[in-house]
């Protein structure tokens, strides 16, 4: 019969101790992402969520849907400072909104409204498919927004990747839109190509910059590129 060796219980909760230090600990990074489209943009920005990079796990709040590029911005305002009055603020605040048909005034006002307020903006000229777009083409030449299922559908169906025998046909609020765009395209290379487009422009006048997005602003902070950001929140942890 084996003995049963007493352990003191000061040396297990050394032991304990030792366990728990030697563990990972994640560390959050809080992102409020308000969207003025009501599927598309979330869909697709909730495939990152609870995704860690390194030591830091992303944790995305969505709200917004079906209202306009300011009040996009206004909402984000309003939750970023409700949020520090209750003590819980986020660590970054983003509005995701499109050019669309709205005027030119005022998507720049939006845009101006974000920057003045510390605001991340991923804005897209003409349509937040554009980025997708990226994935596959360069695209330098401006679009309307009635073109994007064609060219994303097209872009797809010519990937060397793609092997189904069924031709691909790009569907605006398809749950599946992030794997489809990373399997047959490259995110890396949509950063790439919205960085391109974005050093065409020197000027201010953001509904005259088509095609052109921002996306990947965000998207670089949600997939742990943003080394200022990460810098930030160990710091912030460190604390603790």
């Amino acid at each position: 019969m084996a003995r049963k060796i007493k352990i003191d219980n000061a040396v297990l909760k050394h032991r304990q101790y030792q366990k728990r230090t030697h563990e990972k600990v994640d560390i959050t990074c809080s992102i409020l992402i308000v969207c003025e489209g009501e599927k598309t943009e979330p869909n697709y920005f909730k495939a990152f969520n609870k995704k860690r990079h390194g030591a830091i796990v992303y944790d995305l709040t969505f709200d917004g849907g079906g209202i306009s590029t300011t009040k996009v911005v206004e909402k984000a305002i309003a939750l970023r400072n409700k949020a520090v009055a209750n003590r819980k603020p986020y660590d970054r605040v983003w509005a995701v909104f499109d050019k669309d048909s709205f005027s030119d005034a005022k998507f720049n006002a939006a845009i101006q409204m974000a920057k003045d307020n510390n605001i991340g903006c991923a804005w897209s000229n003409e349509a937040f498919e554009l980025w997708y777009l990226l994935h596959f083409i360069d695209r330098i030449t401006s679009m309307e927004r009635s073109e994007y299922k064609n060219a994303i559908s097209s872009a797809v169906n010519k990937s060397r990747i793609y092997k189904n025998k069924i031709k691909y046909v790009y569907a605006k609020n398809d749950l599946k839109n992030f794997d489809i765009m990373n399997k047959y395209g490259s995110q890396s290379d949509a950063i790439r190509r919205a960085k391109s487009l974005e050093n065409n422009y020197n000027n201010f006048n953001y509904a005259k910059q088509n095609p052109c997005t921002t996306v990947y602003k965000l998207v670089e902070q949600l997939i742990g590129k943003d080394k200022d950001l990460n810098k930030e929140i160990v710091e912030k942890a460190n604390e603790l």
